[in-house]
């Protein structure tokens, strides 16, 4: 009888976990460390503060996560990293076991030994939703990483040795993110307390920086010996205390073949009491593997939402993998008391919200946010919450936040398309007037060339950088407030912001087809080239005229009339994806994933094949979505083409599986490109919406017809309203196009 109630007991103790593989197995946090993904392979949860993962290197483009596949060595684990960004910051709080004679200084890659660095082999890496582990060869040490949301989980295995350490590096981070002050203090013979502040994120002459605090406490399974408090190169043993820029704490252990010594990290963005807090609270007992299970758990329930069936596991892989990498950003801000502290510095409380920062807007609006409503309708208000937060502390909506700081990176006022989605899919979990308000002070505030916009209804080129750019983003922008207030009866706000809207045509030279630069008396800039692309001095911001003169979507029919119609606006289509890449401009590193001129490793390229729904040529959208998806997207470690940034090159990917994509982020349709799996199913707040594709195959990429819900759909799009109220959506497959489906209707107004 004993022995049947611990089996049982044992088999209920297991039961969850075997469960929570059933989708997290196709999850590889690999995926997109190699090439320009700028991805992390760390443990972290959905959406959670603490993201712990290895460092390789902490200089150059493509280690703003910190880590980069083609590295052999590792300097450390430190608690917090950013998902697929173009630049590099956080990277906190950094954690490094080691055996043998201490080294305060990590080394090199060239030279391992010269430091702290410990070299490992890439077969030794596992890595799956919430955990991490790789063999330190250097120290025959076994590491091992699971998070909650606010704290980092570690457990080492060491060799036997009297010289066994874990040394805490608080000086380690990007190398454009410097160190303003530091202290660290020994509470005891298991517990450290700490606190850093940075100054990072901005370049050159820019005048944002992200100015960060982050606060921590430190927790050990068992007591160290005897702990030292460096500063530089010099350690000193004994002391309780020390106050600096250069520290790092060393904590001595004998220890056991085989021995295990866990270490749990607190963090907070609040105080020294909010880090305790949030260690107590997420990490009551030292079971590393119920915290591991309980991850993958919350992995496993956050990506059962969609469901993919009769597909290879490579394409299972590549799907889910992207699903994971939508849900590492925003990250959670608040502590578990809901306490956080707001840009004005004042610690503020919103009980029962938690506060969210780094909104990579530029990037997000596009597809990532558009999924949320899909993916995690649970967050969209809090997420809303989170920027009318911003706005009340700040003055204004946040266009890049990070960690308590407004970067202002990148153009346009993007958190007014998320809103404006939002409000229209029936998200009202705030104050929709205070929403109102945000986005009019935003749109009519007299930075970043709005004051040109408003004298001008477009930003001359000789006035401002990145002129084009900023009047097509603006624009678009505009129509959603136009949007916004038609619905709330503003009918000044509605007439003003819908003629801003219709900024891009001030913009679009009919001679060359092209958007292109115009100056302050009417004339459009000489010497262009629409393949010029710059840092500096340019039209167009991280891309060129052939990528950004599609960026209207919001008035697609406008932009055709421009081009000439359907035919010559197809023709443009087939000329951006068939051009040689010109050879004679040196393209910013952020172009990439290139078919021609199409450019999808950056954003502004995203929607673009799409567009053929509109010119009555759909079957060269499905030509196009097929294409990019089997050449841009993979199972390597490069297997992005692009910065992920923050889940937007992930968010298009499982868009475009489904088989449809929002062209217009904010309007609640979404148009059909080429479904890839024969069976798919979005669970929606207990109803479900079915996508079955008749016929697919490689070759059958072609659809015929469409059914919704069993009844013929003569149109090219979904409204977000039918696939939330659950039925099913139906693709008839071929090898062919049909002229048929050719002809189906497109809207876009709302």
């Amino acid at each position: 009888m004993r022995v049947h109630i611990s089996l049982t007991i044992f088999s209920l103790f297991l039961l969850p976990y075997s469960r929570a593989q059933q989708l997290t197995k196709y999850v590889d946090p690999f995926i997109g460390t190699g090439g320009h993904g700028h991805t992390f392979p760390g443990a972290t949860r959905p959406f959670g503060m603490v993201q712990l993962s290895p460092d390789t290197f902490n200089e150059g483009w493509d280690w703003c996560s910190g880590y980069h596949d083609s590295d052999r060595s590792i300097m450390g684990f430190s608690h917090t990293h950013l998902s697929g960004t173009g630049r590099g910051d956080l990277m906190d709080i950094l954690v490094m076991p080691g055996t043998g004679d201490i080294k305060l200084t990590p080394g090199s890659r060239s030279n391992p030994a010269d430091g702290y660095r410990s070299v490992f082999k890439k077969e030794s890496e596992k890595a799956s939703p919430g955990y991490y582990s790789v063999f330190l060869d250097s120290y025959g040490i076994k590491a091992e990483l699971t998070t909650t949301k606010r704290v980092g989980f570690h457990r080492y295995t060491f060799p036997s040795s009297d010289k066994s350490h874990i040394l805490l590096d608080l000086f380690h981070g990007f190398k454009t993110d410097s160190v303003i002050t530091a202290w660290v203090r020994i509470d005891n013979d298991s517990t450290i307390t700490g606190y850093r502040k940075t100054r990072g994120w901005g370049e050159g002459d820019e005048k944002d920086f992200a100015n960060e605090e982050i606060w921590f406490t430190a927790r050990f399974s068992k007591p160290f010996k005897s702990a030292g408090i460096g500063r530089g190169q010099v350690l000193s043993n004994g002391l309780k205390r020390a106050d600096g820029r250069d520290l790092k704490v060393v904590l001595n252990f004998n220890t056991l073949k085989n021995e295990a010594i866990l270490l749990k990290v607190g963090i907070s963005y609040v105080d020294e009491q909010g880090a305790l807090n949030n260690l107590r609270t997420e990490t009551p007992n030292w079971n590393f593997e119920q915290i591991r299970r309980e991850a993958t758990e919350e992995w496993e329930g956050a990506m059962a939402c969609l469901q993919v069936a009769d597909t290879t596991t490579k394409e299972k892989k590549v799907f889910y993998t992207a699903l994971y990498h939508t849900m590492l950003a925003p990250t959670t801000f608040s502590d578990v008391d809901s306490r956080y502290k707001g840009f004005d510095k004042k610690v503020r409380s919103i009980p029962g919200l938690e506060n969210y920062t780094i909104f990579s807007l530029w990037d997000t609006f596009r597809a990532a946010h558009p999924l949320f409503t899909i993916t995690q309708p649970a967050r969209v208000n809090q997420f809303i919450q989170s920027m009318l937060a911003q706005y009340k502390e700040y003055g204004l909506l946040p266009v890049w936040p990070l960690v308590g700081s407004e970067t202002n990176c990148m153009i346009g006022y993007h958190a007014i398309p998320v809103i404006t989605d939002a409000y229209f899919k029936g998200f009202r979990g705030y104050d929709v007037n205070l929403a109102y308000e945000a986005m009019k002070k935003s749109a009519m505030q007299d930075s970043f060339g709005v004051k040109y916009l408003k004298k001008f209804n477009y930003v001359p080129a000789d006035l401002e950088n990145k002129s084009v750019s900023k009047t097509l983003e603006y624009a678009y922008d505009d129509w959603c407030i136009a949007q916004m207030a038609k619905a709330l009866g503003k009918k000044d706000d509605y007439q003003y912001f819908k003629e801003r809207s219709l900024a891009y045509k001030n913009v679009f030279d009919s001679e060359s087809g092209f958007m292109r630069g115009k100056n302050s008396i009417g004339a459009f800039v000489p010497g262009f080239d629409p393949a010029f692309a710059s840092y500096g001095k340019s039209d167009f911001i991280e891309g060129n005229s052939w990528q950004y003169s599609w960026f209207v979507p919001h008035d697609i029919e406008g932009l055709i009339a421009l081009m000439g119609g359907k035919a010559k606006f197809s023709q443009r289509l087939d000329e951006l994806f068939n051009q040689k890449s010109a050879e004679h401009i040196n393209k910013p590193v952020d172009i990439t994933g290139l078919i021609g001129e199409y450019a999808h490793g950056n954003e502004p390229s995203h929607h673009i094949a799409y567009l053929y729904n509109y010119a009555g040529q759909p079957w060269k959208t499905q030509e196009k979505v097929d294409e990019i998806r089997r050449r841009l997207y993979g199972v390597e470690a490069n297997g992005l083409s692009g910065n992920e940034d923050c889940g937007q090159m992930s968010a298009w990917y499982v868009f475009s599986a489904l088989g449809f994509y929002p062209v217009n982020p904010a309007d609640g349709k979404y148009l059909f490109g080429s479904p890839l799996f024969k069976k798919a199913t979005i669970r929606y707040n207990g109803k479900t919406f079915s996508i079955a594709a008749k016929g697919l195959s490689p070759l059958n990429k072609y659809i015929q017809s469409v059914r919704l819900n069993g009844k013929s759909l003569n149109r090219n799009w979904i409204t977000h309203k039918e696939i939330t109220e659950g039925g099913e959506l139906e693709f008839i497959m071929a090898p062919k196009p049909s002229e048929s489906h050719a002809s189906a209707r497109i809207i876009s107004e709302r």
